[in-house]
């Protein structure tokens, strides 16, 4: 173990072959590329000292050094974006104790703050390895959403599953009490020295079910820490997805 204070970088993973959305990284918002939002919004937070687009794509790579943002390029046949990570962070000179933040290439409105709140508990604790960010659901058409992922959990914020199906399963929906339910936002930090340890394990059951790389390691053992946030985070999933973001850049702050 490293005894100098970590680093923390944010790393984005960026692929071109999207099933739902081709070429979404590089989809334009306001006549500026998707993935320059979300680089730019990642270097205007100060307790990153790095911010490097992982991508397995030449025309993203040329977008990324287009605008001057840093990037590596990764091998095309990794299974998800996770993969891409830790190979990522294998190639540049990270120390085992880094911190990884792992910000989604396509929440291009993504509050800055939150990037500190899903850092703050690894830097706390030097055991902890993994933590994530959760938003309480306000817009009830999420709630039945399986592109929002919903998640439970224990008393001391640890995470006990994450799925697409809403839970916890209201049994007695005819009760006044209705149950609170906690969207995942889907950025994560991670030990680097965890990280490499996590894309090194087999795929868990319930993630080939609920295609949720995050149960991999709560099936075989690891804590994931969740963070409440008050800042929710649009996710571009669909062309549409991008007039919505485009209508938000235009309101006044």
């Amino acid at each position: 173990m490293s005894e100098k204070n970590p680093k923390v970088i944010a790393v984005i993973p960026a692929r071109y072959r999207s099933n739902r959305f081709k070429g979404k990284p590089l989809a334009l918002i306001d006549g500026k590329p998707m993935i320059q939002h979300v680089v730019e919004r990642a270097g205007k937070v100060r307790l990153l000292s790095r911010v490097v687009v992982a991508t397995d794509d030449h025309r993203i790579a040329e977008t990324v050094a287009g605008f001057g943002g840093e990037y590596v390029l990764t091998r095309d046949d990794h299974v998800t974006g996770t993969d891409r990570l830790a190979e990522a962070v294998e190639l540049m000179n990270i120390d085992e104790q880094d911190v990884i933040v792992n910000i989604q290439g396509d929440q291009p409105l993504f509050p800055e703050e939150i990037i500190e709140q899903v850092a703050a508990p690894l830097l706390e604790d030097p055991a902890l390895p993994m933590s994530t960010l959760i938003y309480k659901i306000v817009r009830p058409e999420e709630i039945d959403d399986p592109n929002h992922v919903k998640t439970v959990f224990d008393c001391h914020r640890n995470a006990l599953y994450f799925s697409r199906s809403p839970i916890p399963f209201q049994r007695n929906p005819e009760e006044k009490e209705q149950p609170t339910y906690y969207k995942h936002l889907g950025i994560y930090a991670y030990r680097k020295g965890f990280l490499v340890t996590f894309v090194g394990l087999p795929e868990g059951e319930w993630e080939k079910f609920e295609k949720l790389e995050q149960l991999r390691a709560l099936e075989f053992g690891y804590t994931i820490r969740v963070i409440l946030t008050e800042h929710d985070s649009v996710e571009v999933d669909t062309p549409e997805d991008v007039k919505r973001v485009e209508q938000l850049l235009r309101q006044p702050s």
